[in-house]
């Protein structure tokens, strides 16, 4: 198989491409060398966000929450266990709406947490209410 996929490094945020077969093998980035997964969700501000969102290949679940929401803070070790479990076929990342409220505005987001699914550039499906990790990889599963 010589299909590739372009993944956004967690880290550095740079581009790399990495044949679809590779991706098992625990693909490192061309410029950092680090990990491209790591079984953690990534943190996106408004400055990453749009490169995660539109340049990887694989869908991106995003965690749209607050510091200061209970149900988020119950949620977010469902979620690291859930980052675990589906990468590397989709990519599980956080945007804390306090810091960053611009993106949760133009996402109009209305409860915390919510979780949105994007493939493609494109949000395809969102949730709100906290859920535990079976949920969050069933759901977004039966979305992609």
């Amino acid at each position: 198989m010589n299909d590739s996929l372009h993944l956004v490094c967690p880290h550095c945020h740079v581009v790399n491409r990495v044949l679809e077969a590779k991706l098992v093998l625990g693909p490192h980035c061309g410029k950092c060398h680090k990990p491209l997964f790591t079984a953690h969700p990534v943190e996106l501000t408004a400055a990453t966000f749009a490169k995660h969102i539109e340049r990887n290949d694989i869908p991106v679940l995003v965690d749209f929450w607050a510091p200061w929401c209970g149900p988020c803070k119950t949620m977010a070790p469902h979620f690291v266990q859930a980052a675990g479990m589906m990468e590397p076929r989709v990519r599980l990342a956080k945007v804390d709406t306090e810091a960053e409220q611009g993106l949760g505005a133009e996402y109009n987001i209305r409860s915390i947490p919510t979780l949105a699914l994007f493939k493609g550039g494109r949000e395809v499906a969102r949730q709100a209410g906290a859920m535990p990790a079976q949920d969050i990889v069933r759901w977004a599963t039966a979305q992609r």
